[in-house]
Formats: structure tokens, sequence, C-alpha cells
């Protein structure tokens, strides 16, 4: 049972504290034994940080982080006995981790680290007490501890009953029922010992659906080139973090608004374009947030959050600031925004250091959204129907959702419009498909027979010739054997007579 703190007799105060107790209650065959050889040994252990937190949110996990009074060769041989599988790759920070009945546990030392306010690594200092422990973290919400004592067992059982005191110096349960993010100490001192804490207050804002005090947001507003201490890798692991959230927009926009993103993603403050007197063009930026927002609605709950649909969804119009056009009468264009969005986003994402088939994947999505509108309502051919297909590949199902997504339109009758005619794509492909393999499309004369036909050895020649029949097949469809014969015949015949 908790042992309540005086702050914590109010409904609500107890009603999260109750989650947390039951969460972890639920563990008590697995961390009761874990909490006696700490006691054993004449050493705290307390459940910290992040899992705190969710347990009290109900979204307790499978990774446990919990810190000590024990110094990092002790918890190692508690560890040793206790778990299933251990290691130490974080011994010199005072970390040991390791694995028993499906959960993973991290042990860390107290710490009371130094920082040199250049980089983010810490000067390593062990520390003494729980509270000087949780006021050097980021964020209020995850300065909690739950300290875990095994208690005296009763005659009747051998096994001993978890006891649960929780300590809170920095006021994160308040925090954590207001739904705010601040910092145990000043934001400013935070965010200079280490400027990834920025980053992380937009992640938490995406994936808890927070909000940052206005002392947060100020801070974060005023330091944000402090984020340029931090390695790329370390940007590319938050903002992924940020965009698998529950509501990624929130995340992007809190970037936006206080500069941080203009060092970090800067395609996306540039799509805050000046509008016109005219108003003859939505707001951009406002529009790709909607649209990444609408492109989550549209992912499989079982299959989870989709990283390069949000990714294509969030990026897909940063071609429109370089191709902008003004015309007579208001008029506003935006001529291959999606061939130059796709340029911008390789080059981004390669700044970022994403794996190659990331980029390629995000890439080919922003430059394949507007080729839904290059059709009007029932002007689907089987050739284009094809071409459409063939593009996309296996992106067709993110395609598929993109260019739903990509509707922001208010005006119903337009909105219904293109409703009507992206489901008369999908019966298109779906009737198509069943009387051909549209997923993989080939010319009805392999390279081999080309050669063959028209007595060419291996060379550019017999490629130029495999491409003129992959056009017919997408072209015309399945062709009989001597039909494309007639017809790579012909083709030499006109290009090389």
């Amino acid at each position: 049972m908790f042992n309540l703190p005086e702050k914590g007799d109010s409904t609500a105060f107890i009603g999260l504290l109750a989650r947390a107790e039951g969460a972890v209650g639920k563990l008590e065959a697995l961390l009761a034994p874990l909490a006696s050889a700490f006691h054993a040994r004449g050493e705290s252990l307390y459940l910290v940080g992040g899992p705190v937190r969710d347990a009290m949110l109900g979204r307790l996990g499978h990774d446990l982080d919990f810190t000590t009074s024990a110094r990092p060769e002790v918890i190692h041989e508690i560890l040793d006995e206790w778990g299933e599988a251990v290691w130490d790759t974080g011994i010199e920070f005072g970390t040991v981790s390791a694995t028993k009945d499906g959960q993973q546990v991290e042990i860390t030392t107290f710490r009371a680290d130094l920082y040199d306010g250049v980089t983010r690594n810490p000067e390593v200092t062990f520390g003494d007490t729980v509270e000087g422990d949780l006021v050097r973290r980021d964020f209020r919400v995850n300065a909690m501890a739950i300290e875990l004592a095994a208690g005296s067992s009763d005659s009747s059982s051998s096994e001993s009953e978890l006891e649960l005191d929780f300590h809170d110096p920095c006021d994160g349960l308040k925090d954590l029922l207001n739904h705010v993010l601040d910092t145990p100490q000043e934001p400013e001192v935070s965010f200079r010992d280490d400027p990834l804490r920025m980053l992380r207050a937009a992640r938490f804002v995406s994936q808890l659906g927070f909000t940052v005090s206005p002392r947060v947001k100020q801070a974060m507003t005023d330091m944000a080139d402090e984020i340029n201490r931090i390695t790329v890798e370390r940007v590319q692991a938050e903002l992924d973090k940020l965009m698998l959230g529950i509501q990624p927009w929130a995340g992007i926009d809190l970037l936006v608004e206080t500069g941080l993103a203009d060092h970090v993603l800067p395609e996306i403050p540039a799509l805050k374009l000046e509008r016109d007197e005219h108003m003859q063009h939505k707001d951009v930026y406002a529009h790709s947030l909607t649209v990444l927002r609408q492109a989550t609605e549209l992912e499989d709950p079982e299959e989870g959050p989709d990283l390069v649909l949000r990714w294509a969804a969030l990026m897909h119009d940063i071609g429109k600031p370089d191709t902008r056009e003004f015309h007579e009468g208001g008029r506003v264009s935006f001529h291959h925004h999606e061939v130059v969005g796709a340029k911008l986003t390789r080059r981004r994402m390669r700044k970022l250091k994403y794996p190659k088939h990331v980029i390629a994947d995000v890439s080919q999505l922003v430059y394949l959204h507007m080729r839904f509108y290059g059709f009007g309502e029932g002007q689907w051919t089987d050739s284009a129907v094809r071409r459409y297909v063939t593009d996309a590949g296996e992106l067709l199902p993110r395609l598929n959702k993109l260019v739903r997504a990509d509707c922001t339109t208010r005006n119903p009758k337009k909105a219904a419009r293109l409703r009507r005619t992206y489901d008369h794509l999908e019966e298109r492909i779906a009737d198509l498909s069943a009387k051909e393999d549209l997923a993989r499309v080939r010319p009805d004369l392999d390279g081999n027979e080309i050669m063959q036909i028209l007595g060419l050895k291996p060379g550019p020649e017999v490629g130029k010739a495999w491409k003129y029949m992959k056009e017919l097949r997408l072209e015309r469809g399945e062709l009989d054997h001597d039909e494309a014969v007639a017809e790579l015949k012909a083709w030499w015949e006109a290009n090389h007579g």
C-alpha cells in the first residue's frame, strides 16, 4: 500500500496514486524479491521517472527505470542473482540493466551530475539522496519516485508484501494532474545543462497530450539556438518519437512557435507564407498540420503509427514556398511543387541522417501526392490506373491515405466530390487488379527474348527496347506473344531502319 504524502489527500491525487499502486502491485511477485535484495544490502530502491508517470496514466510498459543508493558494483551483484540476463554497458554512468519474466529493468545510482554548458555530456557524479537525483531531471512529471521496500511477511504467507512510498519533491503530481510540463529547476538552467530537453518538451506534448508552462515556452524561444549543441543523431531520435506520438502536429507546432524548428526542420516554418491581399491560397502551414492529423486518423490501429506516412504528410507541400507564382486576377499557383518538395525532403532527411530506405519512401510519397489531381472525375483510363499503381509500388496503401488526408477544404461539396473521385479510383484499381497483376507490371517480352528477336547482345539498346515494351504494357495492358513481337519489331524498324 502507498503511504500517502500530505498533499495527496485530494480525490484527484488519490486517484492517480491508486492507479500507480495498482500497476506496480501487478508486478509485486517480480519486484518484491528485488526490493528485498537491496534492503538486505542496506540500500534503497526507487521506481523513477517515466514509469511512475506512465503508471499514473494507466500505461505502464515493460521497461522499468529505477534509481538507488547502491553503487554500480552492488547493483551488478544483486542483478546477477535476480535477473535472467544482465548487461553493464552503461556502468560508467552508474547504470546496470537486466531482464526477467519479460520485464526489463534499468537501475542507476543516484546522480548529482555537473554540466559544462558546452556539450550535453555531464561529469558523472553519484549522489546520496533521491531528492538530489530527482531535482536534476528534465520535467517535474518525470521527477517523481516510488520507493519499493519489502515489508514483513504475515504468518500465513512466505512472501513479503511490497511497501510503496511516494516521493514528489518537485510537485510533479500536480503537473501531471494539470497536464502541464514544467522543469524542476529554472528552465534556463535545465536547458543550458541539456538543450535536448527542449526537443523532449515537444516530444512529450505529442506523446502525452500535455502543454508546456509559459516559462518553459519562453525559455525554449530564448534558447532555441542552443539546440545546435546536440548531435544530429539525437535530434533525429527525438523527432521520430515526436512524430510517433498521439498528436504530432501539436509537437511540431511547438517547435515552430519557439523557433526550434528553424534549426532542426526549417522547411516547416517556411510554409508560413505571407498571404496575398486576395487570400487566394490557403494557409500552407496550417494545411500541412491538418494533413498530418488526418493521416494519423487514417492509420490502422492494429498496425500502429506509420512513421513514413506521417513524415510524408508533414513534408508533402514543402516545395510550395519555392514554386509560388502570382497571376493576373490574384490567382496563385505552385506548379511542380511536388518535384521540388521531393528534392527538399531528400536533402533534409539526409542531413538528419535517416536510413536510405526511409528517405526514398518519404520523398517518393511527396513526389507522387499530386498524381491523383492530374485526372478529373471519371477520367481514370486503364493506362492511367496502371501507371498510378506502378509508380506507387509498395507505397500504394500509404499514397491512398496521404491523398485522402490532403483534402482539407471547408467546402462540403468540393470535399464530397474529391472523396467520390478517389473512391472511383480505388474501385478502378480493384477492378483492374482482378484482371491483371498490377503489383508487378512487366513487359510482355523479357530482356533475353528481346535480344533473341532483334539479334542483339547485352547493351544500352536492349535497355531502350525493354523500356519501350514496358511503356507499351502500361498503355495497352497485356498483349499476346505474337502481337508483342510485332510491336517490338515495328519499333525497332522505325528507330533503326
